[in-house]
């Protein structure tokens, strides 16, 4: 089971997070927006971490991973969290944002029915 730590996390994140797709324009439904959003800072971060594992800077416990290594002896597991964790912060951001935007329609409404 330890194994799995790592990719339990990460599904777990995703599905606390995922349930806030029925808010807003949902993230799913913006594929393209949200791997332009994505993609381009996890490549930067992938690269970093490559040249932190060729530098002994850091490794990974092969306890708490599956030992499915991407070239450069990089988890599987580091990659999809360079994915997931944004993809869960994008869910939060548009969840917050549509609530947000409803409470100061509702509040603008309220204040012009009784002015």
């Amino acid at each position: 089971m330890d194994r799995w730590q790592y990719l339990i996390v990460l599904g777990a994140c995703l599905l606390v997070t995922a349930p806030l797709e029925v808010f807003g324009d949902g993230v799913y439904r913006q594929l393209r927006r949200a791997a332009l959003a994505i993609l381009p800072v996890a490549a930067v971060f992938v690269v970093w971490d490559l040249v932190a594992i060729a530098a002994d800077v850091w490794t990974y416990n092969p306890r708490y991973v599956t030992g499915i290594d991407l070239p450069g002896n990089m988890p599987i597991e580091e990659l999809l969290f360079f994915i997931v964790i944004p993809l869960c912060g994008l869910f939060t951001y548009n969840a917050v944002d549509t609530i947000l935007t409803y409470v100061k329609k509702r509040s603008r409404a309220r204040s012009e029915r009784t002015t």
